[in-house]
């Protein structure tokens, strides 16, 4: 009975939190579906502070990277960045694709896939737009960078939500993780630029007339603070680069930064840091408790168990099929049931298996890159994708959940598989030295 029970309540919850209706924050969904879950036995209140106990350090992290990421756009720092790469390329069309892929792949690398898709899609639109390009032009580019948000969200602790979940749940250290995931991540970004030029090349302009766009420095608001913001922004990744030795979750780390800049950009008078900070989304520290109180009743139903032995089946056949497949079991996981839950379910499926040394950190790897990539297959798959679809339909670019699918399926599988090999030779590598 808890076991069926388990599975409605997670399947009503899920679907709220997509279907959205009236408006509502995704935090209520979740917040409702965590209390049902409790008042009806699934979960207990012992569950709900070893969910907390998982999720606190990277929930915050999120919170205080999107208060850096609007922050900076205020400044005009990614609009700055933007028009940089608009110069950069000379007017050359190919050039501008893939330069405003790589600034997408840095956006999310050191703000986070949401930040990427949060800040970053509106400003490659209005760029787009600006260069006076056709709409299937136009589509190519934000397809492009809402793709690039995911995929490349894997080389650091705090470049997924994901990320810091499974770190977190099996003590891997900032310096440890970025240390095995930095050469997947150049994997997954060169299958990520072939790709989408293969799919797209078709719709990649030429060229485009250089002098409809404005000079980069015309986006700075504010000199003196735009200064300041890049003396902090080093500041930060010292202290992501000190958190091991230091002793200090990368969420002080990250908090740290966010209220210095906000306190700097308060004292410049060149914007209402109150408007800014409550415009953050305080609501996702209640969805990734609910959500993940909620996921937490699929484990007590047995998921987890039946999960850990089919880990246990293909790990029996070495590393490779371990990667490839917990990267892809992972990732269908994510893509139908978003990757916030997906990625704890895995973590306590390894958790539970038989897996041991280096398959086992192989498993821990691949689960995170099946749940950072898997979710681009659909447009459920992961938050960043749904602020993205929600960003791009206010702009007046619609994009049809069967068009997404498609073209995700397409796009995500050879470089999820690109990817997960990436990894098999980032541990092969380590075993050899």
């Amino acid at each position: 009975m808890i076991s069926i029970l388990s599975v409605i309540l997670f399947l009503i919850t899920i679907t709220l939190v997509i279907w959205q209706p009236f408006g509502i924050s995704v935090a209520w969904p979740a917040v409702l579906g965590a209390a049902a879950a409790l008042l009806s036995g699934v979960v207990t209140w012992t569950d709900v502070m070893s969910v907390t106990g998982i999720v606190w350090n990277a929930t915050l992290t999120f919170v205080a990277l999107i208060v850096i990421s609007l922050l900076l756009d205020e400044l005009g720092f990614f609009e700055w960045s933007a028009l940089h790469m608009v110069r950069l390329a000379g007017g050359h069309g190919i050039k501008l694709y893939i330069y405003t892929i790589l600034l997408g792949a840095l956006v999310s690398c050191f703000f986070a896939n949401d930040g990427a898709a949060l800040i970053l899609t509106p400003i490659v639109l209005a760029q787009v737009r600006a260069l006076k390009l056709p709409a299937p032009m136009v589509i190519a580019f934000v397809m492009a960078s809402g793709f690039i948000a995911d995929t490349t969200s894997i080389p650091l602790i705090i470049s997924n939500l994901v990320n810091i979940v499974s770190a977190d749940y099996f003590r891997i250290s900032f310096t440890e993780y970025a240390s095995v995931m930095l050469l997947p991540n150049a994997f997954s970004l060169l299958a990520s630029l072939g790709v989408l030029y293969l799919y797209y090349r078709k719709h990649i302009p030429a060229s485009y007339d250089l002098s409809l766009a404005q000079s980069p420095a015309s986006a700075i608001k504010n000199v003196p603070m735009f200064r300041m913001a890049w003396g902090i922004l080093l500041l930060l990744l010292a202290g992501y680069l000190l958190s091991e030795t230091l002793r200090v979750p990368v969420s002080l780390i990250a908090g740290i930064a966010a209220l210095l800049l906000a306190w700097s950009a308060h004292r410049s008078g060149i914007m209402n840091v109150r408007r800014v900070l409550k415009e953050a989304p305080w609501s996702i520290v209640l969805f990734s408790i609910g959500m993940y109180v909620v996921v937490y009743g699929l484990k007590n139903a047995g998921f987890t168990e039946w999960l850990s032995a089919g880990i246990d089946t293909f790990s029996q056949y070495g590393m490779l099929a371990a990667a490839m497949g917990m990267g892809l079991l992972s990732a269908v996981l994510s893509s139908v049931m978003n990757n916030l839950p997906s990625v704890m379910i895995g973590a306590l499926a390894i958790d539970g298996s038989q897996a041991q040394g280096a398959i086992r950190e192989t498993l821990i790897y691949a689960n995170v890159i099946g749940c950072d990539l898997g979710p681009k297959m659909t447009p459920i798959g992961s938050l960043a994708t749904l602020i993205w679809l929600h960003i791009l339909a206010r702009k007046d670019v619609r994009i049809g959940w069967g068009a997404y699918f498609k073209t995700g399926v397409v796009l995500t599988v050879p470089t999820l598989l690109i990817t997960l090999l990436g990894l098999y030779l980032s541990q092969t590598l380590f075993l050899l030295e």
